[in-house]
């Protein structure tokens, strides 16, 4: 989908110059492949190439690597990938995890190996889950053993790995004698990748997410990210950190079916008025528009948690719980306004509610952010 004649309604929240750049970028390499590449379910390789070449993946690295570190730029950046492609920015996102896990934990020399290869559009990846255990990474089959010489040596599988098929490196979790722990894995020898039974879903298609075997997979010293045993506390401070980002991408997605439903609206004719004409229409879009507008600064108030270390998991849950139930009830609203239009294939209204949805489930269900949320409010109640 391409912007609307009222897409004007959503005012920059960063740099206008940016935002004008970044939406310049979207319409010309993203917004054309959206449809053919959910429809196709593959890795959109080209469109994160390109998104490199433009320094947008960049956004949160160190400013040694070419970043700025504002997360407020980097969460504009997932609205307008939301906005066009959730495909795209699913890709995007995967890399973002890599990046952060390695920002925040990494050696400095694991850094200066990896953080330019990003800087350049090295696809990555993030991987916790196992077959076995699902989201509970407290232990874990994959097992992780240090040799002599101070290496790694890794074998097990991971599964359901998101943006797997595309990915160069892949910070994943394995357990060692000291509990579970963080490593950068390039995919090279050892490792298989395999397309699962249950790899594809009915959104955030950006290829269906791939299982991988790992066999004597040999890491160098510095290949553990941070202090081991500390894997868990360290991948649930890089979830909170990509949910916001989650919310921004699911923000765009609300952004996108509002915008296409009320062009639809204004211009199609009903029972002698336009539909747009009908109170009740109206209501529906004043209802919508307020609920987006709300997800937006929730979203970007999580964005200022990020730049300032603050609450973080207290922002990122509420921003992506309200955004991703928003994206929801907009996808569905925008949908029953376009009649029979809106359920055409032809139309991207479907994919806006299958994206939208699997992200109320994916990346942290909206039973996990509850939980969150309820107890931040407790332990503020009993400090």
């Amino acid at each position: 989908m391409t912007s609307s004649p009222v897409s004007g309604f959503w005012k920059p929240l960063v740099e206008s110059d940016f935002v004008e750049r970044l939406d310049a970028f979207l319409l010309e390499h993203v917004a054309p492949h959206a449809a053919r590449i959910d429809r196709e379910d593959v890795y959109p390789m080209e469109i994160v190439k390109a998104l490199a070449q433009a320094g947008f993946t960049r956004s949160i690295l160190p400013t040694q690597y070419g970043g700025h570190g504002d997360f407020r730029k980097t969460i504009a950046l997932f609205e307008g990938l939301g906005y066009y492609s959730v495909s795209s920015a699913v890709s995007l996102i995967s890399i973002f995890q890599a990046q952060t896990m390695l920002r925040l934990f990494g050696s400095q020399d694991l850094q200066d190996i990896y953080m330019p290869k990003f800087a350049e559009g090295m696809p990555g990846a993030y991987s916790l889950t196992e077959e076995r255990h699902g989201s509970d990474i407290r232990k874990l089959d994959t097992k992780a053993v240090q040799n002599p010489d101070g290496s790694w040596t890794l074998n097990g599988e991971k599964s359901f790995i998101t943006s797997g098929g595309g990915a160069e490196l892949i910070v994943m979790l394995a357990e060692t004698p000291k509990g579970v722990s963080a490593f950068a894995v390039p995919y090279g020898e050892g490792c298989e990748k395999y397309v699962g039974v249950h790899s594809a879903t009915m959104g955030l298609r950006n290829g269906p997410h791939v299982n991988m075997r790992l066999t004597d997979v040999h890491l160098p010293a510095n290949h553990l990210i941070g202090a081991e045993g500390k894997g868990v506390r360290q991948a649930a401070m890089t979830l909170s950190f990509s949910r916001t980002c989650t919310a921004a991408i699911s923000t765009g997605v609300a952004r996108a079916a509002f915008d296409g439903a009320l062009y639809r609206a204004h211009g199609r004719m009903a029972f002698d008025q336009r539909v747009l004409d009908f109170q009740g229409i109206q209501w529906y879009f004043a209802e919508m528009f307020c609920d987006i507008e709300a997800a937006r600064l929730l979203t970007y108030r999580s964005a200022d948690a990020l730049n300032e270390n603050d609450d973080v998991d207290r922002y990122s849950s509420v921003a992506k719980l309200r955004a991703c139930r928003t994206a929801t009830d907009v996808a569905l609203q925008a949908m029953q306004i376009c009649g029979a239009y809106g359920t055409s294939d032809s139309t991207p209204y479907a994919r806006y509610l299958r994206d939208a949805k699997t992200y109320e489930i994916g990346a942290g269900s909206a039973e996990i952010m509850k939980n969150t949320i309820a107890k931040y409010i407790i332990r503020g109640l009993e400090e």
